[in-house]
C-alpha cells in the first residue's frame, strides 16, 4: 500500500469573476433551502443583516463569513473563496500530502486501511485520484491494465471505465448510476471544472457489449446497494462505507475520503479470509 504525493487538488477553485462575498453566500444559503431569517437565528444575527450583507449593502467582518460559513455547511476550500471575495486572507491552508507535517496523518490512514484488511479500502482525494489502498482493493484490481493505473490512478476510472473493472460488474448499471448521483451532488457542492470534466468523461463511457444488471442467485436481502463483481470466477457482493476527518481544518485533510468494502453476505467473507490466508 502506497500514499502517493498529490498535486492540486481536482477541486481547486477561485472566486466567481464579478461576485463579492454577498452573492456567493445567498448561493449557498439558497442551495441548503434556508431562508434568511433562519440562517439569521443559526448565526445569532438578523435577517436585515443578511440581506444586506447578500445584496452588497454591508461588508461582514471575517468572523462573520466563517459564521455563515460554517452554519451553510460550505466546504473548507470554499470558505476560503468566501473570504477572499469579502477582502479577507484564506484561513485554512492547503498542505501537500506527502508534507512531514502530516506524517501521523499518513500514518493513520495505513493503520487504518491495513487493519481493514482482507477486506478492501482505498483513500481518494476530491477528484477521486487515488492516494492509498490495500491488498484488498488490489485484488479487485486484478487484471486492470497499467495504462488505468497510472501515472495516478482514478477510482472512477478504474470503476466504469470499459477496460477497467466494469466488465466483472454484475450490477454495472445500478453502481454506474449510484457513481454517477455521488458526483453529481460533489459538484453541486464545488466549482470545480476538473471534477466536472471527470463526470462528463466517465459517464460517456460504453457500457460493455450485453451488460445487463445479473439477479444475486438464490436469497439475497442487502440492506444497502452492494457492489457485486467477478473475482476468479466467484460473484463477491460488498456495500460501501465512505468516512471524512471531523471539523478540518486544512483543505487537503478535508477533501480526502476514506472508503471501506465491507462484506454483503457470509459467502464473500469467507472467500477473502480464504484467499489472504
Amino acid at each position: 500500500m502506497t500514499i502517493l504525493a498529490t498535486g492540486p487538488s481536482a477541486s481547486a477553485t477561485a472566486p466567481a469573476e464579478g461576485k463579492g462575498v454577498g452573492p456567493l453566500l445567498r448561493a449557498w444559503r439558497e442551495r441548503c433551502r434556508v431562508s434568511q431569517l433562519e440562517l439569521a437565528l443559526r448565526a445569532d444575527s438578523s435577517a436585515r443583516h443578511i440581506s444586506f450583507i447578500e445584496t452588497g449593502r454591508s461588508r461582514p467582518s471575517e468572523e462573520m463569513v466563517l459564521r455563515l460559513a460554517e452554519h451553510l455547511d460550505v466546504p473548507v476550500r470554499e470558505r476560503n473563496s468566501l473570504l477572499l471575495a469579502a477582502g479577507y486572507a484564506p484561513r485554512y491552508p492547503e498542505t501537500p500530502l506527502d508534507d512531514p507535517s502530516l506524517d501521523a496523518l499518513r500514518d493513520g490512514m495505513e493503520r487504518l486501511i491495513q487493519g481493514y484488511e482482507p477486506y478492501p479500502a482505498l483513500v481518494v482525494d476530491a477528484g477521486y485520484t487515488v492516494v492509498a489502498a490495500n491488498r484488498g482493493i488490489a485484488m479487485l484490481l486484478e487484471g486492470v491494465p497499467e495504462k488505468l493505473m497510472s501515472p495516478a490512478p482514478n477510482a472512477m476510472r478504474l470503476t466504469l471505465h470499459p477496460e477497467g473493472m466494469a466488465p466483472r460488474i454484475r450490477n454495472l448499471r445500478e453502481w454506474r448510476g449510484h457513481l454517477l448521483s455521488q458526483m453529481e451532488r460533489q459538484i453541486a457542492l464545488q466549482r470545480s471544472d476538473q471534477l466536472r470534466a471527470l463526470y462528463e468523461e466517465v459517464a460517456a463511457y460504453p457500457l460493455p457489449e450485453g451488460a445487463q444488471d445479473d439477479e444475486p442467485a438464490g436469497p439475497a436481502v442487502y440492506f444497502a446497494l452492494p457492489l457485486r463483481i467477478e473475482h476468479d470466477g466467484r460473484i463477491l457482493s460488498f456495500v460501501s462505507s465512505i468516512s471524512t476527518f471531523n471539523t478540518p481544518m486544512d483543505v487537503t485533510v478535508a477533501e480526502l475520503a476514506i472508503e471501506t468494502f465491507l462484506p454483503a453476505d457470509p459467502a464473500t467473507a469467507k472467500y477473502l479470509h480464504t484467499v489472504a490466508g
